[in-house]
């Protein structure tokens, strides 16, 4: 039986990247079928006065670019782009807002876009779809949820959270591990507190 999981991911997001990266190793152990979507930190973040993933217009622009990608090219590109910027992003080292431009040209050169496509990072067009699949992911989630967010045949929670993310048969042991859980109606939260930070290795 093949497994169906709905992956939410913001491109900003250190911890997003990691358990995108364990999702990856599982495809390559368990059938296991991915929808890749956009959960924004723009969006969630809108009202917080702490908001920490810069201003709220430079926290769209990756999310806004990999939408209208996806609208105009084919809902596959959210997958890609979002692994030629993440990569750019997170074991790359690109930080900082003035690095924001520079991982959306350069990545939308890695996967054959048309370069004015970088022009959407500044379009307001795509943030009620932004929005729509932000509020998806807190459908089926909860609302007081960040990224990474993924449903596991319908059945939706925060993380799973990684550092480093697991690799071969281990990610499918956790990924079983994973599955058990989200088949428990009552099931909503396994947590304890994060003392390294992301380990891209």
């Amino acid at each position: 039986m093949t497994d169906t999981v709905d992956f939410w991911f913001d491109p900003l997001c250190p911890w997003a990247w990691m358990t995108s990266r364990w999702m990856g190793e599982v495809q390559a152990v368990r059938e296991v079928d991915v929808n890749w979507r956009i959960i924004s930190l723009g969006i969630l973040n809108e009202n917080n006065p702490d908001n920490h993933h810069m201003g709220h217009e430079e926290s769209m622009w990756l999310v806004r670019v990999v939408e209208a990608a996806a609208q105009k090219h084919g809902d596959e590109y959210r997958k890609k782009l979002y692994d030629a910027m993440g990569t750019r992003r997170h074991p790359g080292g690109m930080e900082g807002d003035e690095s924001l431009l520079p991982i959306i040209e350069e990545s939308l050169a890695e996967v054959g876009l048309p370069a004015e496509l970088a022009e959407a990072k500044d379009s307001t067009e795509y943030d009620n779809a932004l929005r729509a699949s932000t509020e998806a992911a807190q459908k089926v989630a909860g609302k007081d949820i960040g990224t990474p967010c993924i449903a596991v045949n319908g059945v939706g929670f925060f993380g799973p959270v990684f550092t480093p993310a697991p690799k071969g048969e281990e990610a499918g042991r956790i990924w079983d591990a994973a599955l058990t859980l989200a088949s428990y109606p009552g099931f909503y939260e396994l947590k304890r507190g994060r003392e390294k930070g992301p380990d891209f290795s």
